[in-house]
């Protein structure tokens, strides 16, 4: 097997493999270069998104500055968002569904390290990451090697992602842990009118209900704001 091969599979393997150095400084110039782009230059900003990811780059909607180690390893659905500052290193898979969002500074790890110190000095493995469609990861979380997190999740802001996310499920805290589904959360919701943030925006139609991703249940969403409205 070659190096890359064993990284891929998630066995040890060198780091400083030839095949695997030109890898990353590829992935660097393409960073490089897309964190130079001007909001003007979108043609130049798409064709170096096609070219980093592996997969997904005709339709990301990318906020730079970005970095990664490989790029190639990175496989996102339709159109997936990235806010400014996210990291993502890809040195297994990472496999992002379709309409999720990650907000600023979200870190996305796949690298792993030996316990033995001498044996850390020239080997390492890694673990694959995969998020499901319609995700939403809030702004400084950090997801952490081997996580897989179901479709349609939340992860607030700041958490540490340890361990798997359920599917509909809202997740925070360091380490994260579970705190309610998403159901149990638009309840909230509906019986705290005052902290739900979004609510100006959603009656200005500043953000149409239809392309805010993950929906937290649309149709929930619209019942509770109509309500809201009708008793003002």
């Amino acid at each position: 097997m070659t190096e890359r091969q064993k990284m891929l599979a998630g066995d040890m393997y060198d780091p400083f493999d030839a095949d695997l150095a030109a890898g990353r400084a590829r992935a660097r110039d393409l960073c490089q270069a897309l964190n130079a782009t001007r909001e003007t230059e979108q043609d130049a900003r798409r064709r170096i998104l096609k070219d980093l990811f592996g997969k997904g780059g005709e339709s990301v909607w990318m906020q730079p500055p970005f970095f990664c180690d490989y790029g190639s390893h990175i496989e996102l659905g339709e159109r997936v968002f990235f806010n400014f500052n996210c990291v993502v290193l890809d040195v297994c898979a990472v496999k992002i569904g379709s309409y999720s969002l990650f907000g600023p500074a979200v870190q996305i790890y796949t690298p792993m390290h030996p316990l033995d110190a001498e044996l850390r000095r020239r080997q390492e493995f890694g673990k694959p990451v995969e998020i499901g469609a319609d995700v939403w990861v809030g702004g400084g979380a950090i997801i952490l090697p081997g996580v897989t997190i179901g479709p349609d999740a939340i992860v607030a802001a700041g958490a540490v992602v340890s361990r798997d996310v359920e599917e509909r499920s809202v997740y925070g805290g360091v380490p994260a842990r579970r705190l309610c589904s998403i159901d149990e959360l638009v309840e909230r919701m509906k019986q705290d009118h005052r902290g739900y943030p979004w609510h100006d925006l959603f009656e200005s139609r500043q953000v149409p209900l239809d392309t805010l991703r993950p929906t937290l249940d649309r149709m929930r969403i619209e019942h509770f704001f109509g309500r809201r409205k009708a008793a003002a």
